[in-house]
């Protein structure tokens, strides 16, 4: 039998959330506990086989306990455990602050281009200290790097209430253009993401996942162990011009091409930060090499904004602290 052990949200499992789960799959086993709690996650991870982590892709002293579990959890069975963690696409991300696109594409299919990426750039730290750690061969490491995710996901751990049923990129640009009654953009709008439907991105985890423990495939892991989570591509600009429109049919803004925020409103609403106007392309060569077939387009992506929008007004601002 494979034993798994998932991480998510800012805790293991909260234990309100926990007795949810239970009720809703009896043979799960929930542990109550922060990520900044090394001990309980190196031996809770010390204990299984797969390790699916989702939670937080910058936090490097959880990565670090999680890979000490894992460790052990080799040295005890002789068998290599299987670590699947969360990335994303702002790892290619630049400083063009929607001023530009770029005309870089990185592959997740090649490795030599992946190890050029610089140690600085976000998600960079975790997912070296990953790659390292197949390397140094005691764990076998695969990681999923997703792009602009949308939708609103659909499940029983979503309409249970345990997990967030929405992602942040676009709902943050919606909350900023709602408060400031206009749909915004950073900068000029023309920096290039690729983006990603929250189920489609499901797929690639059970893919992946089933693939891993496959006794005829061979996915790649370690140095060769990327696989983005990207289709199509949108501008920033796209994004802001689909909020417009839903602005202007709820009557919430007077329609019209979206403005630029302006450096006060950057730090208001984003902390600061131009990150929404990076570029960050990719092709999911790997990914797809897997059998992975996203169905949800650009298209869908810009449709779906009216209902982001309806769930933004309905729980309020209360995610505007969200890590972009």
């Amino acid at each position: 039998m494979i034993s798994i052990l998932s991480t998510f949200g800012v805790s293991f499992v909260l234990l309100k959330k926990g007795k949810k789960i239970k009720a809703l799959y009896k043979n799960v086993k929930t542990i109550v506990g922060s990520h900044s709690d090394i001990a309980l996650m190196t031996q809770a991870v010390s204990e299984v086989d797969v390790v699916i982590a989702t939670a937080d892709c910058d936090d490097l002293d959880a990565a670090t306990g999680t890979l000490q579990g894992l460790k052990k959890r080799f040295e005890e069975t002789g068998k290599k455990p299987i670590f699947i963690n969360t990335s994303g696409t702002g790892v290619l991300s630049d400083d063009a602050a929607g001023m530009h696109p770029t005309e870089t594409i990185w592959d997740d299919a090649n490795p030599d281009q992946m190890e050029t990426l610089k140690p600085t750039q976000p998600h960079r730290p975790v997912d070296l200290k990953i790659v390292a750690a197949d390397a140094e061969g005691y764990v076998k490491t695969y990681i999923i790097l997703p792009a602009t995710i949308w939708g609103i996901a659909k499940g029983p751990l979503f309409d249970s209430g345990i997990s967030n049923k929405k992602s942040v990129q676009i709902p943050a640009l919606i909350r900023a253009s709602l408060d400031r009654g206009q749909a915004g953009m950073v900068g000029l709008g023309k920096n290039i993401w690729p983006n990603v439907e929250i189920h489609d991105l499901g797929d690639l985890y059970n893919l992946l996942f089933d693939a891993v423990l496959s006794s005829s495939a061979n996915p790649g892991h370690g140095r060769e162990g990327y696989y983005f989570c990207a289709n199509e591509e949108h501008t920033l600009y796209q994004v802001g011009e689909a909020i417009s429109e839903v602005m202007l049919k709820m009557n919430k803004g007077k329609g019209g091409a979206p403005t630029t925020f302006t450096k006060e409103e950057i730090d208001k609403y984003f902390n600061g930060s131009s990150y929404l106007g990076s570029n960050s392309r990719c092709r999911a060569n790997r990914s797809r090499a897997l059998g992975w077939a996203p169905k949800n387009t650009t298209k869908d992506m810009l449709a779906s904004i009216y209902a982001e929008t309806e769930l933004v007004i309905e729980i309020g601002g209360a995610a505007a602290s969200e890590k972009l």
